[in-house]
């Protein structure tokens, strides 16, 4: 029996955060384990489901006096503090501060939320949510507004829970907070 040969001098290419910081200015692109992933701009109700998460996290945050910080898209997350990974969740909490600097959040961030378009289904859903647990994030929401629901994933917990849009969906890092996703 003849062995099967397996060409592999066509190897992937694998791209740096330096490729990312290369880009033509306004193209925006994440970089998750050497492989870059265009985005595309996003639309009306991404950016209305983005400000309104923001601006309740926020709140929340300020008026329990938290030391915790919320920053929305675009702000650079390297993820595992390599030269491989980059991305730029919709809204990540971070509560360490000594993780933030003038480039971004070195490290995972306490609570990541994505929101989902047609052109992002399957990465955050598959590809970032398997990169997120695995870098340490505590609390990840898939808040898909085609579907009307969020998906809550608590790894501390290892537990994942589905919301409809419309009911309290409790924070899990912050306890006795929670957000109404309309």
């Amino acid at each position: 029996m003849e062995a099967l040969k397996l060409d592999l001098s066509e190897e992937e290419e694998l791209y740096t955060i330096d490729d990312i910081y290369a880009l033509p200015d306004g193209k925006r692109a994440e970089l998750i384990d050497g492989r870059i992933y265009d985005m595309a701009p996003p639309g009306w109700t991404h950016q209305r489901t983005l400000n309104y998460l923001n601006n309740e996290i926020y709140n929340y945050i300020k008026g329990n006096d938290g030391k915790c910080h919320v920053l929305p898209a675009p702000f650079a997350v390297f993820l595992n503090k390599d030269k491989v990974t980059y991305v730029e969740p919709d809204v990540s909490v971070i509560c360490e501060e000594e993780k933030l600097d003038e480039k971004g959040c070195h490290g995972a961030p306490d609570w990541v939320i994505e929101i989902v378009s047609l052109s992002s289904r399957r990465m955050d859903y598959y590809i970032k949510l398997f990169k997120y647990r695995d870098a340490g994030v505590r609390e990840y929401w898939i808040v898909d507004p085609a579907k009307q629901q969020i998906v809550v994933y608590r790894f501390e917990k290892e537990d994942g829970e589905e919301y409809a849009f419309g009911e309290e969906v409790p924070v899990g890092i912050f306890e006795g907070f929670s957000i109404k996703v309309q």
